[in-house]
């Protein structure tokens, strides 16, 4: 299965851990034989993040640069782009139901390219059951899911 996953699942990757998660969700997830999608605006989130935390002193920026580099060239992960026509007319229509952008670019990236996001935002899964969200779903990809990760495991 095509799996998209948030932000979160990738802060170890640049030294940030996160409570109730295992630090190693995407190799767990490769290991159970399905394709990881990151959006190349998790990139970005990742690199924000991982700034504040260096200029809080918590984490050197070696390892926000090393994490960075490690998931844009590694091959078993694939990078969504976010410019892509369908992506940002998507994200544009989920804005009238989301008031994050870049949670709507993550979600578009998923509808358009994935089978599934993999999220813990409460804010995205609130939403699977809004009539925005279903006519979006239903024309670009019907069976498309928004799942937790103790869902996919």
């Amino acid at each position: 299965m095509k799996l998209l996953l948030d932000t979160t699942y990738f802060l170890p990757a640049i030294g940030i851990s996160v409570k109730n998660l295992p630090k190693d969700a995407p190799i767990k997830l490769i290991r159970k034989g399905h394709q990881i999608f990151i959006s190349n605006i998790t990139i970005f989130e990742l690199s924000a993040k991982g700034a504040k935390y260096t200029a809080a002193g918590k984490i050197p920026a070696e390892r926000v640069i090393k994490g960075i580099k490690a998931l844009a060239y590694d091959e078993t992960v694939n990078i969504v782009k976010i410019h892509e026509n369908t992506t940002l007319l998507t994200a544009i229509k989920l804005r009238k139901i989301l008031n994050d952008f870049i949670d709507c670019l993550i979600l578009s990236s998923a509808i358009n390219q994935c089978d599934a996001l993999i999220t813990e935002d409460k804010n995205i899964h609130n939403i699977k059951e809004d009539k925005t969200y279903r006519e979006i779903t239903t024309t670009r990809k019907p069976k498309f899911k928004i799942q937790r990760l103790t869902e996919i495991l």
